[in-house]
């Protein structure tokens, strides 16, 4: 973006906001650095633009003045902007997208596919991590966007995907396996393989909400390891349906007879404000598989 119109946004928002510290926020700036470019535009101008308070900001009769002419610059810029992508037609472009293994494994080649047959040109790079390490690389800017589970922060704009539903796992073979659903109270009385790690415990959650304690004997953040665990006899588990999908693994996968879910969406900062080939991602989010 022009530096000029950085500075004039930067006015704007600040204005908007009240305060110099929600516009670096909402811009992804230092607080320092929106103070800069508003005493920039002061001094570029002569004029004073801003009156600074224990209450925040307002506008001086001069900055009264200014501001709908810089409010017209940046509403201007935005249409430029929007024309040049659609003349460019998206040809390139990066997409850094954070994600958990099961959607990496199930959706994204499906809505990567349907993308690049309209934007080939555009480019991905998926960084694989937990819930927690997601939110922080999105926060940081080092994703793009991110496979997240719900809620997640609030400062997110967040998209709901699936409702993905956990399902008892157990050897082929086993008697559990034999009916429609496995009763909630049959977890205590086998041997358990934990899917957890740090703060990502939403199994361990599930458990408690069900108010059932089995008897934990190996706990990993590795569902791969989870599944070859069961599928040796070695215990039984709860798995998200997503992880279940086309799986290698000798195992029975039931719902229990009281449904539990996580919810499943993509977080960003600022959908509105992301780069282009971002927010025409986010429009190809319904290509995921939903089997």
């Amino acid at each position: 973006m022009d530096t000029n119109v950085q500075k004039y946004l930067a006015f704007s928002k600040t204005v908007e906001l009240g305060s110099f510290t929600s516009a670096a926020r909402a811009l992804h700036y230092t607080q320092s650095g929106v103070s800069r470019m508003i005493a920039d535009l002061e001094r570029d101008w002569n004029v004073s633009l801003l009156e600074r308070g224990r209450a925040g900001v307002s506008l001086t009769s001069e900055g009264r003045a200014l501001l709908p002419f810089a409010e017209e610059v940046c509403a201007a810029h935005a249409r430029l902007q929007a024309q040049v992508d659609d003349l460019n037609g998206l040809q390139s472009g990066l997409i850094r997208i954070g994600t958990f293994s099961s959607v990496a494994a199930h959706w994204l080649p499906n809505i990567v596919k349907e993308l690049q047959k309209d934007h080939p040109g555009i480019d991905y790079e998926l960084v694989l991590g937990d819930y927690a390490e997601i939110e922080g690389w999105i926060a940081e800017g080092r994703v793009d966007c991110g496979f997240v589970r719900l809620p997640t922060r609030p400062e997110f704009d967040a998209l709901p995907l699936e409702r993905d539903e956990l399902l008892a796992v157990l050897p082929e073979g086993h008697p559990l396996a034999t009916g429609e659903r496995l009763p909630v109270a049959a977890l205590e009385g086998e041997p358990f393989m934990l899917l957890a790690k740090d703060k990502n415990a939403e199994v361990a959650l599930a458990l408690k909400r069900l108010g059932v304690e089995p008897d934990i004997r190996f706990t990993t953040w590795d569902d791969y390891a989870i599944m070859s665990m069961v599928e040796s006899g070695l215990g039984i588990s709860l798995l998200p349906r997503l992880i279940l999908r086309r799986t290698p693994y000798r195992i029975a996968a039931l719902p229990l007879d009281v449904p539990v879910y996580r919810e499943i969406g993509l977080a960003l900062r600022d959908r509105e404000r992301a780069p282009r080939a971002v927010r025409r991602f986010t429009e190809y989010l319904g290509y995921r598989e939903n089997g």
